[in-house]
């Protein structure tokens, strides 16, 4: 919808209000063959009545009446305001208040009564046209809609979360006419004045947010009035649509200042590095990236040290560097941000280890149940339903066996504990903000260590409570250390994982922070 020129909106609007006119000066008119039409309504009343289904209807009246759909907006309003969404937040308040504003207008003028044939339960003497149920859970379906169009990846998802909100405003129009309470006319005009405001909303203020660079002072340019030449490492698996994703990209390059940008796109043989080479070989200034963390990982190794500037558009599950950088998930907010933002030093953290090639990682690694969990991942369900894959997994390893390891930091004295995981930590926090490292930073230099231990299935309860709550308190259940280096070493082979990608099982990983060695794109 969004994506669809404003002229079009703009027509399918107008298209609306057309129809919802004609149905007002039927109704004024009292054009004969719309009486009639509506007439035949009091058939369909009494058939639910006979049917009994008059409770259910009654029902949904009240779950869609004026207060409980002015808290769904509020609510959903604030949601929004919370995510970060603010101009989505205006657009959806907006369209509910402009059409309740317009329904309670017309029905003055008009003066409708309602059908002498509504059920006797609760008699609605207010005017009849247009039906304000209609209008409401038109319109609240149809912002539903642009929202999901805007923030909802998954396609499946998307069409389901469209359906439901069609199926609800088509289950509101048919109750009005079930109950007696409106006549079709009325409930048609209704859904036409929802529909036309929710169009007319997208031309007048669009929910797509602005670049937040907008409002800031632009950065000093060290070369001014050079070529800015972009490139972008796009895993094709990732976007729903290749070419759409590829002009919305180089849409908001041009007007950012940037040339039209060079497109390498990942192959299963190789994940980003090829194409990150090519990129810098090629000149560019900045390289944008978009796919799972580990096309991100590799393109970063690829890049760390250039000196050129990776901007991140995370499209993966996991998404934990975006997340620990404050890129948004929204991928036009994240594309912003790569174009306009400003460049960070990060870490990065060198990797070697048994049956293991020298590599890196970004984010963190681990041994015992989290690298369990990867592991035991099943790539079919991750398609279908994304992160729920690795609560199942994660259920599944829940009581991974004890691993005897010893650990040593800054080449120290080995020191032997026991743990069901352990993770190594360049940034702090895992999905849903859950802070396993809370003093983790991204650019300290350092790397930080957490121990967990449940030793009981019911231990993981406090355990997560500790977590949370970000105590400091170390002992035999949650230990901390931290280093600029550090090696683990375990009794027995342990699974392993790299940024969430399992890299095997072995018995040791011996890893060392480079400080400063990436230059990241993040909001001004």
């Amino acid at each position: 919808m969004l994506d669809r020129a404003r002229a079009t909106r703009l027509g399918s609007a107008a298209a609306c209000l057309a129809v919802f006119a004609v149905l007002w000066v039927g109704v004024a008119q009292s054009w004969a063959w719309l009486l009639d039409l509506d007439t035949e309504a009091r058939r369909a009343q009494a058939w639910a009545a006979d049917a009994g289904l008059n409770g259910f209807l009654e029902g949904v009246e009240l779950v869609f009446s004026t207060l409980p759909m002015t808290a769904y907006t509020v609510v959903l309003a604030l949601f929004l305001l919370t995510r970060g969404h603010r101009r989505a937040a205006i657009y959806v308040v907006g369209v509910m208040a402009t059409t309740a504003a317009v329904t309670t207008a017309v029905k003055a003028i008009v003066a409708r009564d309602r059908p002498d044939w509504q059920d006797p339960v609760d008699l609605l003497e207010s005017p009849a046209f247009p039906s304000a149920h209609a209008s409401s859970a038109a319109a609240l379906a149809g912002v539903v809609i642009v929202l999901v169009v805007m923030l909802v990846r998954r396609a499946q998802l998307r069409r389901l979360a469209e359906v439901a909100a069609v199926l609800v405003a088509v289950l509101v129009a048919a109750d009005r006419v079930l109950l007696g309470r409106h006549f079709p006319s009325d409930v048609l005009a209704g859904a036409l004045l929802g529909a036309a405001f929710v169009l007319l909303g997208t031309v007048v203020y669009t929910p797509l947010p602005r670049s937040h660079a907008l409002k800031i002072e632009p950065l000093i340019e060290t070369v001014p009035g050079t070529l800015r030449r972009l490139a972008v490492v796009l895993n094709p698996s990732k976007v729903e649509d290749v070419a759409s994703f590829q002009s919305l990209v180089t849409q908001m390059a041009t007007a950012s200042g940037w040339s039209e940008p060079t497109w390498y796109l990942t192959t299963p043989e190789d994940s980003g590095t090829g194409q990150a080479e090519e990129a810098s070989v090629a000149g560019a200034d900045l390289v944008i990236v978009c796919g799972g963390d580990g096309t991100v990982r590799e393109v970063c190794a690829e890049l760390a040290g250039t000196g050129i500037p990776v901007g991140i558009v995370p499209a993966g599950t996991g998404n934990l560097l975006a997340r620990n950088l404050g890129i948004p998930l929204y991928i036009r907010a994240a594309i912003d941000i790569a174009l306009t933002g400003q460049d960070k030093p990060i870490d990065m953290v060198a990797v070697s280890g048994d049956h293991l090639e020298d590599s890196h990682f970004l984010v963190m690694a681990g041994m015992g149940f989290d690298a369990a969990i990867m592991e035991g991942v099943n790539e079919d369900i991750k398609r279908r339903v994304g992160w729920v894959a690795y609560v199942i997994s994660a259920l599944k390893s829940l009581m991974y066996p004890v691993t005897k390891v010893e650990i040593r930091i800054d080449g120290g004295e080995w020191t032997k504990h026991r743990a069901r995981t352990i993770v190594v930590g360049n940034v702090g926090y895992l999905q849903a903000g859950m802070p396993l490292l809370p003093d983790a930073r991204i650019d300290d230099g350092e790397l930080d260590v957490v121990l967990l231990y449940p030793r009981r299935f019911l231990s993981w309860i406090p355990l997560a409570v500790r977590v949370l709550a970000k105590r400091r308190r170390t002992d035999d259940t949650v230990n901390r250390m931290t280093g600029r280096t550090v090696s683990v070493r375990a009794a027995a082979e342990t699974p392993r994982q790299l940024d969430g990608d399992s890299v095997g099982p072995g018995r040791e990983l011996h890893m060392e922070c480079i400080h400063a060695r990436l230059l990241v794109r993040v909001a001004r």
